[in-house]
């Protein structure tokens, strides 16, 4: 690597490189394209941007800017956090970087364009506006790379992630990120990469050692009393509280500004310079709480985040680990802290066995449960033999000897099979005789 970008690396006190960045270092400064996963907190902006950076001081002039290299994330948060990262490393280059967000002025972005950019760091639906526009040029584009790409699909940028790659024509290196790879990125990745190299260093069920999780079971209506109580109780400087919807969100954040809590909020609604107010707010320790939404808070990066607050149960898993991901970046400790309503326990039990958790439900003093617990399914214990693979075929010949019955027609003796896993395709021949074949699960093409 260019020995001005391990300076720039030096200046800012990396000392060892993550798991992410050992895999996705090498294989990028060889121009293979990537489909990678890691969670938040490992190292994965910068496993991108070095090798990005290396690759472009080779070819970038300064009398003849144009861009290079387009960096695609979802919010306006993590596009200033990737950006950040990029003049961070790119200090002693002479390598430009210019935003292409919502909730700033288009004419000032154009300005920068005009002015000359080696890298351009967008969100879909601006990147698009300006395109349909033509007011950017791609035709030199050598590198394309897709940040958080699953949030991007869950908001609904598909259309214009794909008209966006189709505007690069040129031969280009494609690098796609994402917390976790799901069907939908493994799609998108088939349309787009060319015979990626696919590096998944933490999947999902991971668990962070260095992070502590607890719950709390609590009424309802008591929910914002508990969060209030705990906030007070653990005493942590920093606190990223999260909820589902808006319309909580601003009755969460009202209720703990009338407990006394230095309160900030930042979700959808709220105008970009006041999210930016409310971050900084609390990355400066003048606010305690930040309550947020799931889409507002991706990208945010606060060093040594003490603890999470799940207001509201995420709705899947892959949310669980995106809120989860805010605290016990680069290895600091970490907490995370569920709060559980009687509609929450099933989901949370779902949750625990996709990540290998065992969290204990706890009851805080003074906040006894009133509200009618429900009965929950317990699991039923499998024998030894059967988590080994043991395959019992006497039980299924019997099972299915039992789904299997005979009946008589008038000339011809036909078999009904009465089992879900089986399709019975039934042919007339020419002789008004009446035959069967079976198929397993489908029936063939």
């Amino acid at each position: 690597m260019h020995p001005d970008i391990l300076r720039a690396v030096a200046h800012e006190k990396y000392e060892n490189t993550t798991a992410i960045q050992n895999k996705v270092i090498p294989a990028a400064m060889k121009g293979i394209d990537i489909l990678g996963a890691s969670k938040s907190g490992t190292g994965k902006t910068a496993a991108f941007v070095l090798p990005l950076l290396n690759k472009l001081q080779k070819v970038v002039k300064k009398d003849q800017k144009v861009v290079r290299a387009l960096i695609i994330v979802p919010t306006i948060e993590l596009a200033d956090q990737v950006s950040r990262t990029i003049v961070s490393f790119s200090r002693y280059l002479d390598i430009q970087t210019v935003k292409v967000q919502g909730g700033s002025k288009k004419s000032d972005q154009l300005h920068r364009l005009k002015q000359g950019a080696d890298i351009v760091v967008a969100t879909p639906g601006r990147l698009q506006d300006f395109i349909d526009d033509k007011k950017i040029n791609l035709d030199y584009i050598n590198t394309i790379i897709l940040d958080e790409a699953d949030t991007m699909l869950e908001l609904g940028f598909l259309g214009e992630i794909k008209s966006i790659l189709k505007s690069c024509t040129q031969p280009k290196q494609m690098m796609l990120f994402s917390a976790t790879i799901s069907q939908n990125i493994k799609k998108l990745g088939k349309d787009f990469l060319n015979d990626p190299l696919i590096i998944e260093v933490s999947n999902r069920r991971d668990v962070v050692n260095a992070i502590k999780h607890r719950a709390y079971k609590v009424d309802k209506k008591r929910k914002a009393e508990l969060a209030a109580t705990l906030i007070k109780k653990m005493g942590a400087e920093q606190v990223l509280l999260f909820v589902n919807k808006k319309d909580s969100a601003d009755k969460v954040y009202e209720y703990l500004k009338s407990q006394d809590i230095w309160t900030s909020i930042i979700h959808g609604d709220i105008h970009r310079g006041g999210r930016a107010k409310a971050l900084s707010l609390l990355k400066n320790g003048k606010t305690q709480v930040l309550v947020a939404t799931d889409i507002a808070a991706r990208g945010i990066d606060i060093k040594e985040l003490p603890l999470v607050i799940n207001y509201d149960l995420p709705e899947s898993t892959d949310d669980f680990t995106h809120r989860v991901g805010r605290t016990g970046r680069a290895n600091h400790k970490g907490g995370v802290v569920t709060l559980l309503t009687i509609y929450d326990y099933n989901a949370f039990s779902t949750i625990e066995k996709h990540l290998k958790l065992n969290v204990k439900r706890e009851i805080m003093e003074g906040f006894d449960i009133t509200d009618k617990q429900p009965r929950q399914a317990r699991p039923r214990k499998k024998k030894l033999s059967e988590k080994k693979g043991k395959i019992d075929y006497d039980k299924k010949k019997k099972i299915h000897l039992c789904c299997t019955k005979k009946e008589k027609t008038r000339s011809t003796e036909k078999e009904i099979i009465y089992d879900t896993k089986w399709i019975a395709l039934y042919v007339c021949t020419h002789d008004n005789k009446c035959i069967y074949r079976l198929y397993r699960e489908k029936k063939p093409t």
